[in-house]
């Protein structure tokens, strides 16, 4: 496994999303099969976990309590949280106001069994609260030993630097997958040049970029990807063809798969630091062990493009996903 340094912390270049098992987006999962996915991490060479409390209204981050305490040893796992939304009448809101999130902290400590988390996010960006706010609360939470790192999800360049105007920051969380690179025009320069680490979010874009996805295939009321624009026609056509056309490639270059592909592309990207790939079961992170130990070339790069562009005429990004206004 390929690590990288995390405010001078080793952490693993793949890491663990939560959301899915959350079991609220995503479908049902049994607890035993996501305590299991959690535990099952080391058997990768992975550490590395990011939760949310509104992932499950704080069920992931339970089970990734439990999964800690069932392998006894708190230090093995680098935990990655955050605060800042809310479910107001069943919808996702924006809430990063400094009293909510000093409330969300300590039910994160006791859902984690944990006395402090390795690195604490703000889910999102609150239009409600100034950037200048939400990072003076984050600094008391690092002062006090609560938290050992710092971070942000979802910010554009200026809101990170109105927030390092009043704290130091560790970490950005942005969405980026290979066909949703939005971040790479200004947020992820800004990160580069800051030495503030990047752990990309939905890295295998909603589960597109596994290859399993059909063009006719459907969801459930109350998966998330019923609602993505991605996921209905036309585009569902464009970006399965996009995605057989890379897999395609990835087996006659490498003898891999389009999801060793895509998530090799995306460790590829400079400025990247790890990336978070959503799994339910323990067996969903065995391909982990072909994505480590080689590179993609400047070719395969520039002929990556050429698929993408060539198949998916009428690209749309993760913006559907972002919460609303408490008001």
């Amino acid at each position: 496994m390929e690590t990288t340094t995390l405010h001078g912390v080793h952490v693993s270049r793949i890491g663990l999303g939560t959301w899915a098992i959350g079991g609220t987006s995503w479908g049902v999962v049994e607890e035993k099969d996501a305590i299991a996915t959690c535990r099952s991490i080391f058997d990768h060479g992975i550490n590395l976990i990011d939760t949310a409390p509104i992932y499950g209204d704080g069920r992931a981050e339970e089970i990734v309590g439990k999964a800690m305490a069932e392998h006894g040893r708190r230090e093995d796992f680098y935990i990655a949280t955050k605060s800042g939304l809310c479910r107001i009448d069943g919808r996702v809101r924006f809430d990063a106001r400094p009293a909510s999130i000093l409330q969300e902290i300590d039910r994160s400590l006791r859902r984690l069994g944990t006395e402090y988390v390795d690195l604490y996010q703000l889910h999102w960006p609150d239009p409600l609260v100034p950037m200048e706010e939400v990072a003076d609360v984050f600094l008391r939470l690092y002062e006090s030993g609560k938290i050992r790192a710092i971070g942000v999800s979802n910010c554009s360049a200026t809101q990170m630097e109105q927030f390092r105007s009043v704290a130091p920051l560790h970490a950005n969380q942005p969405p980026m997958n290979l066909f949703e690179r939005q971040v790479a025009q200004e947020a992820l320069p800004y990160c580069r040049e800051h030495g503030i680490g990047v752990l990309a979010w939905s890295a295998l874009c909603r589960s597109l970029l596994t290859g399993k996805i059909r063009a006719d295939q459907t969801f459930p009321a109350g998966d998330v990807r019923a609602v993505d624009p991605k996921f209905q026609p036309p585009r569902i056509t464009q970006y399965v063809q996009a995605v057989q056309s890379l897999d395609a490639y990835a087996q006659q270059h490498y003898g891999k798969r389009v999801l060793h592909l895509a998530l090799r592309w995306l460790l590829d990207q400079p400025g990247v630091s790890a990336a978070l790939w959503g799994a339910k079961r323990p067996e969903q992170l065995a391909p982990a062990k072909e994505i480590c130990g080689w590179r993609l070339t400047p070719e395969d790069m520039r002929a990556i493009d050429a698929i993408v562009a060539d198949a998916v005429r009428d690209p749309v990004g993760p913006e559907y996903l972002q919460p609303g206004a408490r008001a």
